[in-house]
């Protein structure tokens, strides 16, 4: 005979497993409803050889790459069985997967905590708590992970812990990920096979889906990550002994981190290109101009490395294509990198650095 206590059990049981099915169902019918991101091509008439394109992320709903990612997360979590009808969600973030999964949360009904750096651009943190999110401020990046962690274990809920888990929430093989769609999209281009795929490296989970993407399906392709000057990430890639950077964080948000995320792969990537943050800033700028809109910071990082790229291909006498992330839109950095008066505060002179990266546009020339 079932005791009172087991019945209660088994009913409780059939309850949560009742509402996972329908969290599961509504974040696929989220999906279902979603269209692709664009690829957008960008002239270089001075690089005729040279085919440049941006995966425009800022379309998704929640306006950023880390869509793919919240909705990676919270489909692990579901099916790992991590999240439950009343299950309180926190996360340590730079502010855009936070955007993304408030996003999620409040599509299931959940509670949601972004544990983020008290640097983080005001109109992220509008964002967050416009989809329902709170905000916990700190003021030493480094402890995002510790107070999130000691946050969902106070309220009994669950830490989404993107650095841990970003590049194994995602399928690499395909499955609709981020990889498998642009090479979807570069099918009738001239050179459909990228040369070279440029990505930034916050969590490192992209770079991990990206390269073993290209290795699972035999492409030519080659992967860089374009990383922050202040960020551990580069120079682990070159010393694996190499763990952590002192000093200040870099003024980019997303990409760049103080210590070796367990999520970043160095062994899939091929190269990795160190940017400044000024010549960052300049890049989304110049870009910003070119296209009629705002791109961030971390896309600018990514264009000063196709850059080099593009130069370095031609002056070898090689031709192809170029594909990188636009990640995010500016209008989330207005108070920031498109603020004069911030850049100011910051000490960060970009003249210099716009002006190379107009001279690449209108002559090919980087340096």
């Amino acid at each position: 005979m079932m005791t009172d206590l087991a019945r209660s059990l088994a009913v409780n049981a059939a309850g949560q497993s009742r509402w996972g099915d329908w969290a599961i169902a509504r974040i696929e019918a989220d999906y279902t409803r979603s269209a692709d991101t664009h690829l957008i091509p960008v002239e270089l008439p001075a690089l005729s050889g040279i085919a440049l394109y941006l995966k425009d992320e800022s379309s998704h709903p929640t306006g950023s790459l880390k869509h793919r990612l919240a909705r990676s997360l919270f489909l692990h979590a579901l099916c790992s069985g991590w999240i439950k009808q009343d299950t309180t969600v926190v996360e340590a973030s730079s502010g855009s997967t936070a955007v993304s999964e408030a996003y999620f949360a409040r599509m299931l009904g959940l509670p949601f905590v972004a544990v983020i750096p008290a640097t983080t651009s005001a109109e992220k943190i509008a964002a967050i708590e416009a989809f329902g999110g709170q905000c916990r401020k700190v003021a030493d990046p480094a402890t995002v992970y510790g107070e999130a962690q000691r946050l969902a274990d106070a309220c009994g809920g669950h830490y989404m812990d993107q650095f841990t888990y970003a590049e194994r929430a995602t399928d690499w093989r395909g499955n609709n990920n981020i990889a498998e769609s642009i090479f979807a999209q570069m099918a009738r281009e001239p050179a459909p096979v990228p040369t070279w795929i440029v990505c930034g490296a916050g969590t490192g989970g992209t770079s991990a889906t990206l390269g073993r993407f290209v290795r699972y399906h035999r492409h030519a392709t080659r992967i860089c990550v374009a990383d922050p000057l202040p960020s551990v990430f580069h120079r682990h890639w070159h010393d694996h002994t190499v763990l952590s950077a002192d000093g200040a964080c870099s003024l980019i948000e997303g990409i760049g981190r103080p210590r070796v995320e367990p999520s970043f792969v160095p062994s899939v990537i091929d190269r990795m290109e160190a940017v400044d943050d000024a010549a960052s800033i300049a890049a989304a700028r110049v870009l910003s101009r070119r296209l009629g809109r705002r791109v961030g910071g971390s896309t600018g990082t990514n264009l000063v490395a196709c850059a080099r790229l593009a130069v370095e291909m031609t002056a070898a006498g090689e031709t192809g294509s170029i594909v990188t992330l636009l990640c995010d839109s500016g209008e989330r950095y207005a108070s920031t990198c498109f603020n004069d008066a911030w850049l100011d505060a910051q000490g960060l002179d970009i003249a210099g650095h716009e002006a190379a990266m107009e001279r690449f546009f209108a002559s090919g020339v980087w340096g």
